[in-house]
């Protein structure tokens, strides 16, 4: 099951309210903001895990996805830009 990270009534970012231990059933409450890396949908989580997976190269992943450099260099900046919106 996904995660589900966007209010499907406003379209405004879900907070965590509560989580569980599968072991022990201990819960705990409260209002937690995600991470930023959990408001990307997941298309975008996928970019910056095979960023990481090819040890942060933008060539690398370009000649994995079968686009030009500068098309994935374009996506990695739309990325970036979406970021720090998020984190402000």
């Amino acid at each position: 099951m996904k995660l589900p990270i966007i209010c499907p009534s406003c379209d405004h970012t879900l907070n965590v309210s509560q989580m569980k231990c599968p072991n022990c059933t201990t819960e705990v409450n409260g209002d937690y903001e995600l991470p930023v890396i959990l408001k990307l949908n997941r298309d975008e989580q996928e970019f910056i895990l095979n960023f990481f997976l090819s040890s942060g190269s933008i060539k690398e992943m370009a000649k994995q996805a079968d686009l030009s450099y500068p098309t994935m260099r374009n996506k990695m900046d739309d990325l970036i830009q979406k970021i720090n919106l998020l984190k402000n």
